[in-house]
């Protein structure tokens, strides 16, 4: 799979999980302060910058990996302070009183202006970057997310290709050989440790 097609399974498995949601779980628990609604949300907006950056073109690449964007997107959402909650909060809102349907309608138009865009740079919160790079970071979101649905939901996680695990397990774990923090991650993924409390790449 391209980079595109990555990031079309995953989206395309979120919403095959989101319109599996009964219709009053939506105002139930989601992720930390987020109801079920704000955190669908937060993740449709991994399909909503997409179209966005779409319109607009930058003239230099600042980012060359996913690495790289997913290191400055920490930085970002820790200057932004709440704002990152309130945009989750403000999106669930924007799907209105069918987000199930709503999310799938974002996904249905999103997807084909993906696959015929050229891989241009495209000017991101964090600076220029390929179209192609961009989906890798989103891809990675969708996943995350997607799990922290079935998780509120008490469901199995969606139903992810194996190529789109195994980008976001690599994305992760490129973030991390970034840091200081390789040795923590290889002791633990070889159970020679335990993560620290609170460890997190984002």
């Amino acid at each position: 799979m391209n980079r595109v097609e990555l990031f079309g399974q995953a989206a395309r498995a979120v919403a095959d999980l989101v319109a599996e949601i009964p219709a009053d779980r939506f105002d139930g628990p989601g992720l930390g302060e987020w109801d079920l609604r704000a955190l669908v949300g937060h993740t449709s907006r991994a399909l909503l910058t997409v179209e966005t950056y779409l319109d607009r073109p930058a003239e230099r690449e600042d980012l060359a990996t996913a690495a790289a964007y997913v290191a400055a997107g920490r930085r970002l959402a820790a200057d932004a302070g709440g704002g990152v909650a309130q945009r989750g909060r403000d999106a669930g809102a924007a799907l209105g009183p069918a987000p199930a349907e709503a999310f799938t309608a974002i996904v249905d138009r999103v997807l084909p202006r993906c696959e015929r865009a050229d891989d241009p740079v495209i000017a991101t919160i964090a600076g220029g970057m390929r179209l192609s790079v961009y989906l890798e970071t989103r891809t990675f979101e969708l996943v995350v997310h997607g799990v922290d649905i079935a998780d509120a939901l008490g469901v199995s996680p969606p139903a992810f290709a194996s190529p789109v695990w195994r980008s976001s397990l690599q994305l992760a774990a490129a973030v991390v050989a970034l840091g200081a923090d390789s040795p923590v991650l290889l002791r633990a993924l070889t159970g020679r440790a335990s993560l620290p409390p609170g460890f997190s790449i984002v």
